[in-house]
Parts: C-alpha cells; structure tokens; sequence
C-alpha cells in the first residue's frame, strides 16, 4: 500500500453503519486515523437517514443488523444512487450470497473477522477509481503509484526505495519547504543523519534523473522546482 494513497483517503467523507456498539467504536477509531470526516450509524434505517443526510463519498457496512439490515439498506440507496462506493462486512463466503452482493453493484467485501490491514485493503480497493496513481513531476516525469516506479517517457528510471521514498516527499509537501528534520524522520529510520550524507544522497539521486526536478533552500531544505 502506497502512503500517498492512503493520505488520498482524508479528502473523502465516509458512512460507517455497524450496529455492535462496541465494533462500531473500534471501526470509527480505526477509520478516523485515514479520514477526517467518519459519520456513524447504528442500523440500516440510521444509516439511510445519515446517507441522506451527509451524502458520503463511500459506505462501509455490515450486513446482519436489527430493525434493517445493511442489504435492505443498499437496495434503497442504489435506487437514487448507481455509483457511491460501498464496501460490506460479512460472515458470509458462499457464491449465491456474494453474488446478491454483486448485483447490488457493491464494490467489495470483507470477510469478518475484519482487522485493520483487511479494512484498509477494502477502502483502497472500493476507492480505486478515485484516487490519483499518477504523480506529474515534470514534463514528462511522472511517478506511477500502481506501480511504484518513477517513468521518463514511459520508460521507467531505476531508483533507490530511499529515492522514491524522498520524490514522495518533495511532493507531499509542495509547494513548501521539506526540512531537513522531515527529510532525517522520513528517509533515515531514526538513524543519524548527517548534513554530508544527506548532501551525497542527493548527488548519486540528482545522477539518476534525466532532469533536474529539485532544488535546495539553503539552511532549510529541499523542494521540488514544478
């Protein structure tokens, strides 16, 4: 999983109907570290309340639920809605079931018990065509996230993971300043960084581009030149 991917998840808003209290609170827990904006609900008919409500960029919900079920919910929303992405919660692995699932143009399912790579894995996946891939760092530059390369016409650039690593970086934090203190906590894994390592390290990277995409802010940082 690709971190600027998962940093992509704050900028959407998410529904999470479960109607365990104790569940919900661990999932609403768990999905606030990637999301800034979780709205909960109890059962179907609260969580097709708080649909109408909010209008979420994605529904994540479990299936087997007292006064109305997560399916019965779908159905509702499907009828006004072909296209928001909704992830569901089962115990359930037969083909019949998951077929019904399919049908209701659910864009994937989890197999309880549900933890917090397999929650994370599904968001991703229901998310997909949503998300960015693509990072354009300069005429015709760009980082594939898909497939973790850098590409130079298409043709990929091989790089060092502690490059890629530090192309994200740049990115993330563009058009600002990435400090020298970011740059030691992200790419040295609480190791020392020294000034003349870090000054080496982005010699042999500066080697390996075919264009000269970063530019140092003396007694600061670095940042990328777009």
């Amino acid at each position: 999983m690709d971190n600027t991917q998962i940093e992509q998840l704050k900028n959407f808003r998410i529904l999470c109907v479960e109607d365990e209290a104790g569940i919900r609170r661990r999932l609403v827990r768990t999905l606030e570290y990637y999301f800034d904006e979780v709205i909960e609900a109890a059962d179907g008919e609260e969580g097709l309340d708080r649909f109408y409500e909010t209008h979420p960029d994605l529904i994540l919900t479990d299936i087997e639920m007292p006064r109305s079920s997560g399916v019965e919910m779908v159905r509702l929303i499907r009828e006004i809605d072909r296209h928001v992405p909704i992830v569901m919660v089962t115990a359930y692995s037969n083909e019949e079931y998951l077929l019904e699932l399919i049908n209701l143009n659910i864009s994937h399912y989890i197999l309880k018990p549900v933890n917090a790579t397999n929650l994370l894995e599904g968001i991703l996946h229901a998310l997909e065509d949503r998300l960015i891939h693509r990072i354009d760092l300069a005429e015709d530059l760009h980082y594939d996230l898909r497939r973790g390369e850098l590409l130079y016409r298409d043709a990929p650039i091989p790089l060092r993971r502690r490059d890629r690593r530090f192309l994200l970086l740049l990115h993330r934090h563009h058009p600002t300043v990435t400090t020298y203190d970011q740059i030691a906590d992200h790419l040295w894994d609480d190791k020392p960084m020294s000034r003349g390592a870090l000054k080496t390290f982005i010699k042999e990277l500066r080697s390996r581009l075919p264009v000269d995409i970063i530019e140092n802010v003396p007694r600061e940082g670095y940042r990328l030149k777009k």
